[in-house]
């Protein structure tokens, strides 16, 4: 979520029985994950490998920290163990990553970091993804738009890919990303009006702020989390992008499909368990 350029309190309830920390906990079991910017723009990450009906504190209490922009994440692992390393979201260079999804080959992944292998504390497809879009981005000169649309250009080329659902922030701005069509990938750019609740078709996830009242927002979740007629689906390799203004522009960053396709039928069987359909929504920024 962003609320650039305004710092804002964002309250991220995931609660037991009757609302979603029960049901989406029981389904997204390996780790929850928040993170979020100090006013001195450095990053922020509380996360935990362990589902979140197994910890009261933070089943009892509500996440009500300022930011521009957030990640929250709750983790179904696909690849790397159950570990704080393997938890999203993570952090690089001042950035903040989640991802959905499952990449395959990582020695070949890893071999084309060189040096920014040093980036990665984890086992997790994901963290290594990361440490690409970062070397992309020195490549280009601090451009992270484009040093995300060159790391999944590359990962499209030369990987096997199920999917490559991706939401990076720094401390104004935010960028999501929706490859190819395996899973699906919503935005809603919305207005002041009123009390801010936005809570799944299916109860899964809620995300409120009274301080959002009077401001516009942006949300990107892995489903849409309310009845707003607002949302809307990205595209396949649509990339998103929020600045620092809150002004939102998009653009079809990949428009092929993966050379190396795969289908659920093709992965291991844990990963298979976590990339399954129905979507529950296990990422919000």
């Amino acid at each position: 979520m962003s609320g650039a350029p305004h710092r804002v309190r964002a309250t991220f309830w995931l609660l037991e029985a009757e609302d979603s920390l029960l049901a989406q906990s029981h389904r997204e079991p390996d780790g929850t994950g928040l993170g979020y910017f100090a006013a001195d723009g450095s990053p922020l990450v509380d996360k935990r490998p362990i589902a979140a009906f197994e910890d009261r504190a933070f089943a009892r209490e509500g996440r009500a920290v300022r930011s521009e922009t957030f990640v929250a994440h709750i983790r179904f692992a696909s690849t790397g163990g159950l570990t704080a390393e393997n938890t999203h979201p993570f952090e690089q260079e001042g950035r903040l990553l989640a991802h959905n999804g499952v990449i395959e080959n990582l020695p070949k992944l890893e071999a084309r970091l060189g040096s920014y292998r040093g980036l990665v504390h984890g086992d997790t497809d994901s963290e290594r993804f990361f440490a690409l879009v970062t070397k992309e981005t020195d490549s280009h000169r601090g451009d992270v738009s484009a040093g995300l649309v060159a790391a999944a250009r590359w990962v499209a080329e030369e990987l096997p890919v199920f999917a490559l659902n991706v939401v990076l922030t720094t401390s104004n701005e935010l960028w999501a990303l929706r490859y190819p069509q395996t899973h699906p990938l919503y935005v809603l750019e919305r207005q002041p009006a009123g009390a801010l609740e936005h809570r799944s078709a299916s109860g899964t996830m809620r995300v409120r702020s009274a301080d959002l009242d009077d401001r516009r927002s942006v949300v990107v979740a892995s489903e849409q989390m309310d009845e707003d007629p607002g949302w809307r689906p990205l595209a396949s390799g649509e990339l998103l992008h929020v600045d620092g203004d809150l002004r939102v522009s998009t653009t079809i960053a990949i428009g092929h499909q993966p050379r190396h396709r795969l289908e659920l039928a093709d992965l291991a069987p844990h990963a298979a368990a976590s990339q399954a359909p129905p979507p529950t929504g296990s990422q919000t920024a």
